[in-house]
């Protein structure tokens, strides 16, 4: 594992660790950290709420990154309390989505596996 995902991946289980908000809401299930074109780290944590609407991790650090007005991820890693996992359809496309240059990004799957997103989404959803 290369430096970069080294630190993503201490910054992703960091977060990690579920969480009872309350009876309906539990959250941080699964942490996620990006690293962007211009070198630096966004992270977020998942919320999941029992009537079915949640949020991805993944999600979260996306939108902290939009919030600064970045949209190209070069690197990503998301873990739950095992260790990294791959993101899911959802997140994938959202990678895609909002930058066309994301299908360059390296995806940490597990904890020895690197895949790109264009890898992992051979056949992206066009509009």
């Amino acid at each position: 594992m290369d430096k970069d995902f080294e630190i993503l991946y201490k910054k992703a289980k960091d977060l990690t660790g579920e969480k009872k908000l309350n009876e309906s809401v539990s959250y941080a299930h699964v942490g996620c950290a990006l690293l962007t074109d211009k070198g630096n780290i966004y992270t977020g944590i998942c919320i999941v709420a029992h009537c079915g609407i949640g949020f991805c991790a993944e999600h979260a650090a996306i939108i902290e990154m939009l919030k600064n007005d970045e949209s190209r991820i070069l690197k990503i890693v998301a873990t739950d309390k095992n260790g990294a996992i791959s993101p899911c359809g959802r997140c994938r496309e959202l990678i895609k989505q909002i930058n066309d240059d994301n299908m360059k990004t390296q995806i940490m799957i597990s904890d020895n596996e690197i895949y790109t997103l264009e890898e992992l989404l051979p056949h992206a959803w066009i509009p």
